[in-house]
């Protein structure tokens, strides 16, 4: 396994930068000390989310008899979608639905940050089913602390993110916004690409012999 490559799909797909915008709407009349908590229960519900999915997704998905393969295929799928809606800059995986209804519940930090902050904006089916893939890939017990260290790293970066999102805010602007979430799209894109071609070679094997 590339121990970089899970790190890198990760900062794509999460892409906290991206949210800030979403996070400032949804705690706006918060206190200082109400936004903060707000970031701290995001953060640990990204890392949890990101974790269990690295330790228990396979048996996840064996338990309900889907095979690897399948699973890389439209995992790599919800990958390029999300990466389409990364290059029209727009959150990986936002759903307007989601967001009408987590505006409704602005009364409530702790419920903002799991619903709609931490999914589907921040984690959702896509990092999900990267984390499974990832998972797959791994040989050894260090390989899956790994992970779950990057899990730790996404935490970090959705904290920070959020704890600095209207100093963020000011400084790059919306126009900044945008490129940065086009940006991690167009990265993400490629590297959806490579998780479908990889489960596409296991479902038809003679894919393989004709890239030669």
């Amino acid at each position: 396994m590339d121990l970089y490559k899970p790190l890198i799909a990760l900062l794509a797909i999460v892409n906290p930068i991206g949210v800030i915008p979403f996070f400032i709407h949804f705690t706006q009349g918060f206190t200082r000390a109400q936004r903060q908590r707000t970031a701290r229960v995001a953060a640990l519900a990204a890392f949890v989310v990101i974790a269990v999915s690295a330790l228990a997704g396979l048996k996840i998905i064996e338990f309900f008899g889907i095979s690897l393969a399948s699973f890389q295929v439209g995992g790599g799928l919800l990958l390029m979608m999300s990466a389409l809606q990364m290059l029209n800059a727009q959150p990986a995986e936002a759903r307007r639905d989601d967001l009408h209804e987590g505006g409704d519940k602005a009364d409530s930090g702790a419920s903002i940050a799991i619903v709609p902050l931490t999914i589907p904006l921040l984690t959702g089916p896509a990092t999900i089913s990267t984390m499974i893939i990832y998972a797959d890939k791994t040989r050894h017990w260090w390989e899956l602390g790994v992970l779950v260290g990057y899990g730790l790293i996404i935490g970090i970066a959705v904290w920070v993110a959020f704890s600095l999102s209207e100093q963020v805010a000011k400084a790059i602007g919306k126009t900044g916004t945008n490129v940065m979430t086009r940006l991690m799209g167009l990265l993400l894109a490629a590297l959806a690409v490579e998780v479908m071609s990889d489960g596409l070679v296991k479902l038809f094997p003679v894919l393989a012999g004709g890239a030669r």
